[in-house]
């Protein structure tokens, strides 16, 4: 028998919603360790829902690239590159506007040192 990881994610999702539930009846029975006993199981098995789905291929709203032929790949390649270049660009832009804006603040510090009385 193998671990089937399609199977097993509804179940760790369950048992996460369980345990976090949980938390809340411990927590009104004034039971602390008990209630951190049931946050600490949620967690993990949430930790362990999110393997289990990246084992079986992510999310359905990622696109399925498995029936495009190379020739369909090129032109989503080339308009990738351009949006690659557009952020650079932007990027650099943002840089500058920074290191000037940077340059402004240095000078007027260095200006009231200079001149505490303005």
């Amino acid at each position: 028998m193998t671990f089937k990881p399609r199977i097993w994610y509804p179940i760790a999702i369950v048992l996460s919603v369980v345990n976090l539930v949980a938390v809340g009846f411990a927590a009104a029975e004034a039971e602390p360790l008990h209630a951190a006993t049931h946050a600490a199981l949620a967690l993990a098995f949430g930790l362990w829902a999110q393997g289990l789905r990246r084992r079986t291929g992510g999310s359905e709203s990622q696109p399925r690239l498995e029936g495009l032929e190379a020739s369909e790949f090129q032109p989503r390649l080339e308009g990738l590159e351009a949006e690659v270049s557009n952020l650079r660009q932007e990027l650099s832009e943002a840089q500058e506007r920074l290191d000037f804006a940077e340059g402004l603040v240095a000078r007027g510090a260095a200006a009231r040192r200079v001149d505490p009385q303005r």
